[in-house]
């Protein structure tokens, strides 16, 4: 298992936090939920309640070629506000309006220098590194299947 480091907020801070956004939107809900539990969770208001619509996926033939339009997504989105003031967001494929809840809460409370170290630590790092230990197994899965293609040069003229 990969460990984490944590993020510095004062080193390109809007970065940091959509690294966390990602880790969020990318971990199971299961796991999203499961480390909720582990935070005192503070008194916030909805200022856009969990909903879910679609979003038109773009793609590019190679990653390089024109884009085209693949398809549509369900997408679930959720904006909190703490009662301290800070503003917690979170987007997340699927249609799991709880797990948008706690992403945008935990946002919020990563949003908080007293307990940014916290959710960088308990929450964000064992996400990253479990989305990191299932990257490498897809990369690992892929690996094993791949052929290898060559040509012999005959002893022909």
């Amino acid at each position: 298992m990969t460990e984490a480091t944590p993020l510095n907020p004062d080193e390109g801070g809007h970065t940091a936090r959509q690294n966390i956004i990602a880790t969020l939107a990318a971990a199971s809900p299961e796991a999203v939920a499961e480390r909720y539990r582990t935070i005192d969770t503070p008194d916030f208001e909805l200022v856009r309640q969990p909903e879910t619509g679609l979003v038109m996926v773009r793609g590019r033939m190679g990653g390089t070629g024109s884009p085209f339009n693949l398809g549509e997504v369900t997408v679930t989105r959720c904006v909190v506000r703490l009662e301290t003031g800070e503003t917690g967001s979170a987007y997340s494929l699927g249609r799991n309006k709880e797990k948008a809840l706690q992403s945008a809460v935990i946002d919020a409370l990563w949003q908080r220098a007293e307990a940014r170290e916290h959710i960088e630590t308990s929450i964000i790092a064992p996400l990253a590194a479990m989305r990191a230990d299932s990257r490498e197994t897809v990369r690992e899965e892929t690996e094993a299947t791949k052929v290898n293609f060559f040509t012999m040069v005959r002893g022909d003229n």
